[in-house]
């Protein structure tokens, strides 16, 4: 099941690449820039918490085309330690369906721009989403690491693979449950475990008439390292 799934990312990955340099070659730069950033309390990824609980800050800065997006996110505490840095590239294709390639680095003991696969602190990872129908909002998303820092110790990549599901409970509330399949150094787990079991509630606070504060709150448990995490985050 294992070298199966390795075959199915891989193929997915060769697919990425042909459908997004055609389209960067084809199309004009008619999209738009954007930028937001979150200020989360912790900061906590898949059900794993991120390093210490204090306060971090969260900036996007992205291009959109069509189906097509390309950005970087990164992530840092309030005395400036940056803590992670990714770049992504997306593709929407069908109706609910898209593919993302992301480069991760959160761990900055080397260069940035070493890329070897048994030097670099980077990790890649192709991503497969569906995002539900109108009808039935369930979404889901199969997250593959395939080359970089994602090693095992005797030095081979382990493939880090995590599933999540995700589901509106309210106009305001969506659960979310996320698996990671395999023995993971990323997600800290011997085969098979739930790592992300978590409920997000979103608000918005009018300030006055032309300025609201999204708000929201993440509660959940990482059943498998027997953790528990708490989360408040602002978007601006």
């Amino acid at each position: 099941m294992k070298d199966f799934l390795k075959t199915k990312s891989k193929g997915l990955l060769g697919l990425f690449f042909l459908s997004t340099t055609a389209l960067a070659t084809a199309q004009e730069l008619k999209g738009g820039f954007d930028v937001n950033a979150d200020v989360v309390s912790s900061y906590v990824w898949r059900g794993i918490n991120q390093g210490s609980n204090q306060p971090n800050i969260q900036p996007t800065v992205s291009y959109t085309n069509g189906g097509f997006c390309i950005g970087a996110w990164g992530s840092g505490d309030f005395s400036g330690s940056l803590k992670e840095f990714d770049f992504y590239v997306t593709y929407a294709f069908l109706h609910s369906f898209s593919v993302t390639l992301t480069d991760y680095n959160w761990n900055f003991t080397k260069s940035h721009f070493i890329y070897n696969s048994n030097r670099t602190d980077h990790v890649f990872e192709g991503t497969l989403s569906y995002a539900g129908t109108e009808n039935f909002p369930l979404c889901a998303s199969f997250n593959t690491m395939f080359f970089g820092a994602d090693k095992n110790t005797e030095g081979n990549n382990t493939y880090s693979t995590y599933v999540e599901l995700s589901y509106p409970v309210s106009s305001n509330a969506k659960i979310f449950l996320g698996t990671s399949l395999f023995d993971s150094p990323t997600y800290g787990t011997k085969g098979f475990g739930v790592t992300n079991l978590c409920i997000r509630i979103c608000k918005t606070i009018d300030l006055s008439d032309k300025f609201c504060l999204p708000v929201y709150g993440i509660v959940g448990f990482n059943p498998d390292a027997e953790n528990v995490f708490l989360v408040a985050g602002i978007t601006l």
